[in-house]
């Protein structure tokens, strides 16, 4: 087989491919069998109809074409190879000669030729040394006396109070929801933080400033149900009050609620945690900045087709039923593609040059993390990616992911004060070699 390449533009390629009559010929014999396993002729076994009779029977034409679409696939994939393209799309293939039916041309070659949008290739601007700014943070008293608070919240237990509620209350209520008079939903017994703004619009305001077994009326607009999108009077009925009451934070709280023996210990692991959220918070933030600057220092061409493939997929999925099909949607959804897609050329092209390869145990914590942010096993979430087969694409994102830590560690970033910020244990943590997923 012999091929050529035309670039037709930075994403675009057109193989011209000949293929020798003789290297065609094994897939013609293959089509004969499997033609004639699928006919029947008289006083013949299935499988073992003559090729003479097989062409009398659905012509030799039709034996050709289904040589050449079995093995159209190997022969493109032969040219790809030798072309070293990675295609990005459906192939648009037009057959210029193949074998014919007349005596001329039995065994002519068979000549294409192939159109795809291929990945694009890049030059790489120098990378080591890009610099960033990031906030600058630090963590206070105020953190450490928040995590504090938020551990104490953990171990609280609720206690009924005689008193009208307040903001941040537990209380216990009945609802009763009417549209010009006609009762349309109720409920007793409902449990509801004041303040959480978790049920509906105008509640808190209602019930802040009620005790017990007082009730109050206010209107609402409906956010669900049939009934969605319009206006209700809700009478609440507040029938319990309840303040969270929080454990002393002292050397027995220490013990319950941690691994240590005394409240000063844990306050000190709570200092260090909360000097950790911040280095987290800045590395996040320089790693999505970084980024930002290496692919903006390079031109990377995008195939329409590949812009066209991600909007309509996104607007026909079953799950994309209640979605709005606007232009402005469809635009926000082709910049979102765009950006991703100059993202993951430019850390490919980074990983390749590291020469960044994955380990087992790295993509094992990769599918693990991912298959937390399912709500999923992360077997089933495995197997499910394997049959799919979308592990090779799990190997990508991680990949890249190290490339990008690979960025970060090389590059020089300063907080919002002119301060350096040392990012090590950020981008390698516990010795390992990329930053931890979100």
């Amino acid at each position: 087989m012999k091929s050529a390449v035309e670039n037709l533009s930075p994403t675009r390629v057109k193989m011209h491919i000949e293929v020798p009559f003789a290297e065609l010929k094994p897939a013609i014999d293959a089509a004969y069998k499997e033609i004639a396993s699928q006919i029947q002729v008289p006083g013949f076994r299935k499988g073992k109809v003559p090729s003479r009779l097989v062409d009398q029977r659905v012509g030799r034409g039709y034996v050709i074409e289904t040589a050449i679409n079995n093995s159209l696939d190997n022969f493109y994939r032969d040219a790809v190879n030798e072309a070293s393209v990675v295609p990005l799309a459906r192939p648009e293939v037009e057959v210029q000669q193949a074998p014919g039916i007349d005596e001329a041309a039995l065994d002519a070659d068979l000549v294409f030729d192939i159109e795809v949008d291929v990945r694009p290739e890049i030059e790489l601007p120098e990378y080591s040394g890009l610099e960033v700014e990031v906030e600058a943070r630090e963590a206070g008293d105020a953190e450490v006396e928040k995590a504090l608070e938020e551990l104490r919240g953990r171990f609280g237990t609720l206690k009924a109070v005689e008193r009208p509620a307040v903001d941040g209350d537990y209380t216990t209520i009945d609802l009763v929801a009417t549209i010009d008079g006609e009762t349309i939903d109720e409920a007793t017994g409902l449990s509801y933080l004041i303040g959480s703004g978790s049920m509906l619009e105008g509640l808190d305001e209602a019930l802040t400033g009620l005790s017990a077994d007082e009730d109050a009326t206010f209107e609402t607009t409906l956010a669900g149900g049939e009934h969605a999108g319009e206006k209700a009077q809700v009478k609440v009925v507040l029938t319990a009050v309840k303040e969270r009451e929080l454990p002393e934070a002292d050397d027995d709280f220490a013990q319950l609620a941690s691994e240590f023996d005394t409240i000063a210990e844990l306050r000190e692991s709570l200092v260090a945690k909360a000097a950790e959220d911040v280095l987290v918070e800045q590395g996040i933030e320089a790693r999505d900045k970084v980024l930002e600057v290496l692919v903006g220092l390079v031109e990377v061409p995008v195939p329409a087709s590949v812009l066209d493939e991600q909007v309509e997929q996104h607007f026909s999925g079953a799950n994309q039923a209640d979605d709005h099909d606007t232009d402005e949607h469809r635009a926000e959804i082709k910049a979102n593609t765009e950006k991703a897609f100059r993202n993951e050329i430019v850390l490919d092209a980074v990983a390749e040059k590291e020469e960044i390869e994955v380990e087992q145990g790295e993509l094992i914590e990769y599918l693990i993390q991912s298959a937390q942010q399912y709500g999923m096993d992360p077997n089933q979430f495995a197997q499910m990616l394997d049959g799919a087969g979308q592990v090779p694409m799990m190997i990508g994102e991680v990949r890249r992911r190290k490339a990008l830590a690979k960025v970060l560690e090389l590059a020089k970033v300063k907080d919002s004060n002119g301060k350096a910020v040392d990012l090590e244990a950020f981008v390698k943590p516990a010795g390992e070699d990329a930053p931890e997923a979100e």
